[in-house]
């Protein structure tokens, strides 16, 4: 005959206990009752303090058991249980200051290229920007923050893998005098970024912070189409001095890129001015100007620049 949970505990109900005067397994200090196969595990769950009283009680139980049918191995443990830790104190506390726009080691200024939409030549102005205050004798760095479509490297001629010598910074490269750095230089040129949005702000914070940018007059962010997630990165984590639109004649190119400029107002980035690209092309032939994307799109709404001629 097989021994059975049930059969035990009718056994452990014929000892008292010591304590409450209950049987055993009515005080509820039997746990932990395991039958399977013969073998016959349990514990006694009682305060530490009267482990000496017990101890007569284990050995007892230990005793009936081994006497049932079908009993092969008995082991009973005694266990003290714990008191409760009472609730922690809660006092109020002053919550952390929150921290602003930390500058950019050496970097005296910053200035975000932005657009409402795509295509408008916002890389090409960055770039041309770039080398102009390079040629003027102007410190200049370029930031490729278009992690998704990262076109600097092809723009200023420059290829190859930056080197890290600590595995923490990074070196960028340079041409035509700009320091330049590019998610693009990390990845193949045909490869496509699939990335979601706290791997994109990650990836544009290393570039801000864990890049030897050196001591830089300007540095000029490039920044994606549209008022998404790197927008708002770039004017949390570094202070912008100024942001330049770039935007075609179109009307709705206009339309994206008002939203643009209301997206730099609500986060108190100064706007320095409007670039109206791809205004007109001229014939190589007879030299005839031909307003290929209309007119007077963009150059309805031209902001005056705010600081005109701040750098030369």
């Amino acid at each position: 005959m097989s021994i059975t949970r049930e059969s035990v505990l009718a056994a452990l109900k014929n000892i008292s206990d010591p304590v409450s005067g209950q049987d055993i397994v009515a005080a509820g200090i039997t746990r932990g009752l395991s039958v399977e196969d013969g073998s016959v595990l349990f514990v006694l769950e009682i305060d530490p303090a009267k482990a000496d009283l017990y101890g007569p009680i284990r050995d007892q139980a230990e005793a009936l058991v081994k006497d049932l049918d079908g009993a092969e191995k008995v082991s009973v443990m005694l266990t003290g249980h714990a008191a409760k830790a009472p609730p922690p104190d809660l006092k109020p506390s002053k919550p952390a200051a929150p921290q602003g726009p930390q500058k950019i080691p050496g970097v005296d200024r910053i200035i975000a290229v932005a657009s409402g939409k795509g295509g408008v030549g916002k890389s090409t102005v960055s770039a041309n920007l770039a080398c102009a205050l390079a040629a003027k004798g102007r410190r200049v760095g370029l930031l490729d923050a278009d992690v998704y479509g990262p076109s600097q490297p092809r723009m200023l001629g420059v290829s190859g893998r930056p080197a890290s010598p600590d595995g923490k910074t990074i070196l960028p490269l340079r041409n035509h005098g700009v320091t330049m750095m590019s998610i693009g230089l990390m990845t193949n040129e045909d490869q496509a970024v699939v990335w979601r949005g706290p791997m994109l702000m990650g990836a544009l914070q290393q570039m801000m912070t864990q890049v030897q940018w050196g001591a830089l007059d300007v540095l000029i962010v490039d920044l994606p189409p549209g008022t998404g997630d790197v927008q708002m990165t770039l004017a949390q984590k570094a202070p912008v001095d100024g942001a330049v639109i770039v935007s075609t004649p179109q009307d709705v190119a206009l339309l994206d890129a008002r939203k643009g400029i209301d997206m730099f107002k609500q986060m108190n980035v100064p706007i320095h001015g409007m670039i109206e690209n791809m205004s007109t092309h001229i014939c190589s032939n007879c030299g005839h100007e031909e307003h290929t994307f209309g007119h007077g799109g963009g150059g309805v709404d031209v902001l005056s620049t705010q600081r005109r001629g701040e750098w030369g």
